[in-house]
């Protein structure tokens, strides 16, 4: 965060929705965030430009196109200012356990269907960005999302376990977390030894130590690193340095999220819900400010379009 954006920041939610409610204010902030040193035509990377402050854009002398702060972020194509972008961002950095779509359109005076487009592109922004693979001590576990198949239609059972693959109709997702660092999980298409290894040694640094219960599928990790494990089917959880009681306590937020606040979570779309609370999860000890701030520097470069959002493979 650039001095210019951070000389005042407000510090709460009705502070954000006061501080941004003049459009003029929301995107020269936005804009000082974004080009700390002056604007830059996202074309064609050029500095010279005029601005038509009525309608809140620049005209850029190298390739005569007109851009405005939106074009290249999360915030491209959308007609809802930043009056309510902001407000949304914040809310969604910094509910404990995640705001539903319902919710935040009756917050902002919004669709469901505009809000629910919303949260997803402010997860994208969510989403961490970096390759550095885990090292040190790093806890390794699976688990499987999803509603009670006794609940379902057969047809809708059959059909969700064709698609996603998992036990019964739920979803398995494998979870990386490294002590002391950072988190990461996603959605896998089966438990497998193959599947298992494969994002373990994707993420995490040769040599390191890896702890996980007694899974058949981690049973060659002991090849690459130092590899420890907890038998919870003989009442195992915790020994010595050995256990898994992070990441579990991260799957205990993500479940309280999705159950009690989506209720009903696509498949399709988990990962995003997923990437939301690694998000706060690992940025549980930062303040209010420091999560909005956080969103809102990872919001350029990534565009999630409509389309792209609801299109099925």
């Amino acid at each position: 965060m650039n001095e210019a954006a951070a000389a005042k920041r407000p510090i709460n939610l009705l502070e954000a929705i006061r501080y941004f409610a003049d459009p003029d204010v929301a995107n020269d902030y936005i804009a000082k965030l974004r080009w700390p040193e002056g604007p830059v035509c996202p074309r064609c990377g050029c500095v010279d430009h005029s601005y038509l402050a009525t309608r809140r854009v620049w005209k850029c002398k190298g390739c005569k196109k007109q851009y405005s702060v939106k074009v290249g972020t999360i915030f491209e194509g959308s007609p809802l200012g930043f009056d309510k972008w902001l407000p949304a961002i914040w809310l969604a950095a910094n509910t404990k356990n995640g705001i539903s779509s319902h919710e935040l359109g009756r917050a902002l005076g919004v669709t469901q269907k505009s809000a629910w487009f919303m949260l997803h592109r402010i997860r994208l922004a969510m989403k961490s960005g970096s390759i550095e693979m885990l090292d040190g001590e790093v806890e390794v576990d699976e688990t499987y999302i999803g509603g009670k198949a006794q609940n379902m239609h057969a047809s809708v059972r059959s059909e969700k376990i064709k698609r996603h693959g998992g036990v019964g109709d739920k979803v398995a997702v494998v979870g990386l977390k490294q002590r002391e660092g950072t988190t990461r999980a996603q959605v896998v298409t089966d438990t497998t030894r193959q599947t298992l290894e494969g994002e373990v040694t994707g993420n995490v640094a040769d040599g390191a130590t890896v702890f996980t219960d007694d899974h058949r599928g981690y049973r060659y990790l002991k090849h690459a690193y130092d590899h420890g494990t907890v038998n919870h089917s003989k009442g195992g959880y915790v020994n010595g340095r050995i256990h898994t009681n992070g990441i579990e306590n991260f799957w205990s937020l993500l479940k309280r999220g999705l159950k009690g606040t989506y209720v009903s979570v696509d498949p399709a779309h988990l990962n995003r819900y997923i990437d939301e609370r690694i998000f706060a999860y690992d940025r549980r000890d930062w303040s209010d400010y420091e999560r909005f701030a956080s969103v809102l520097d990872s919001s350029t470069g990534r565009r999630l379009t409509y389309a792209g959002l609801t299109e099925r493979g």
